[in-house]
């Protein structure tokens, strides 16, 4: 007799609009308002937007001057990324009262292994449930959530009744679930690749589903394999309570365009202290460095080098990033500068996910 497989029970938990959420929880006459979380009417992007603004068309990555455009009574407020890593914390302790298979994403989401959990609760959507009323009693704020047999479809559901909901996609439902997806609604299928799918006549995951996988390695590459599997709910990937950060980054948006390098200079220094803070607090170091550059036409472009050794010091990475900067000339002037150290050392003592803080 064959031994039967246990079918996972991931949840993938998402704040609705969490920076958003966390100021007007803290700042009651914001309640009910159109609020921007970063960048102003004249400088800056959008960090988040509450579900007032995006009744607007204001989303994040959005200039603020756009914002503005779209909703004329928008509130503009400056991040405050200590409170939210505090609000963060609160809830990675109440996941953890459940699963100690806890993969954080970001500050406001996370996905659950419950498959075996401290409860001893067998309905995954039943402690997502639970979980999301506890968020909501001991923090303030509304979550929602998605449950299913994979980490790849827990997180498409999640976004699927939003805000304050919850979407279960039970095993024998997942295929049919996403037949009928919109193919825009596939998480890691951005703007780029979306428009190229419906060039091939892909509008659907069931459209997706019609293509053979030669045909989408052919047209997609690599990816293609990956497609062709999780249309049809294969995504094997495992919850990951240690999972180490790909990269370390701190970047500043200016007050005012930079147009010589001598000036922008001057900022990387800052911002080279900055990564090497970031670096040393968590024992990290890397050995591709990138320059990124954000011009006024809020077009980005980024330069890398790959050093053969691993290096964490300031004046390392602000040489290196001084290279990077003198190696073509500029096309504009330049309203953000930043630099992430990649191609991260592995052999840590303590496996930690660092959360990139955007500076304003």
């Amino acid at each position: 007799m064959s031994e039967e497989i246990q079918v996972r029970k991931i949840i993938h938990v998402d704040m609705d609009a969490f920076y958003a959420s966390v100021e007007q929880m803290d700042f009651p006459e914001l309640k009910g308002k159109p609020l921007a979380v970063g960048g102003s009417e004249l400088r800056g992007v959008v960090s988040a937007a509450s579900y007032e603004a995006r009744k607007f068309g204001v989303r994040s990555a959005m200039s603020g001057i756009q914002a503005k455009r779209n909703c004329p009574d928008l509130i503009f407020v400056r991040p405050r990324f200590d409170r939210y890593k505090e609000i963060s914390n609160k809830i990675r302790k109440i996941f953890l009262d459940y699963t100690d298979l806890v993969e954080p994403l970001s500050l406001d989401e996370a996905y659950l292994d419950v498959t075996q959990n401290k409860k001893g609760n067998p309905s995954a959507s039943l402690i997502a449930q639970e979980i999301r009323k506890r968020i909501y009693d001991e923090v303030g704020l509304n979550a929602s959530a998605g449950i299913s047999v994979n980490k790849f479809v827990a997180k498409i559901a999640s976004d699927y009744n939003k805000p304050n909901g919850q979407k279960t996609v039970n095993p024998e439902e997942v295929e049919v679930f996403l037949e009928n997806l919109e193919i825009k609604k596939f998480y890691g299928i951005g703007k780029v690749t979306k428009e190229k799918m419906y060039q091939h006549g892909i509008f659907t995951g069931n459209d997706l589903k019609s293509k053979t996988k030669e045909y989408l390695e052919l047209h997609f590459g690599k990816s293609g394999g990956f497609y062709y599997n999780i249309v049809r709910g294969i995504h094997n990937s495992e919850v990951k309570p240690d999972r180490i950060s790909k990269s370390v980054a701190a970047e500043h948006t200016f007050n005012e365009n930079l147009t010589s390098e001598i000036f922008m200079m001057e900022k990387l220094e800052r911002i080279a202290a900055e990564l090497e803070k970031r670096l040393k607090k968590y024992t990290l170091s890397g050995k591709t460095v990138t320059l990124k550059i954000k011009y006024s036409d809020f077009t980005t472009q980024t330069r890398s080098k790959t050093l053969p050794y691993f290096i964490a010091d300031r004046g390392l990475l602000l040489e290196t990033a001084k290279e990077l900067l003198y190696q073509e000339r500029m096309k504009d002037s330049v309203r953000l500068l930043g630099i992430s150290l990649n191609n991260l050392n592995t052999d840590v003592k303590k496996s930690v996910v660092v959360q990139l803080r955007f500076e304003f």
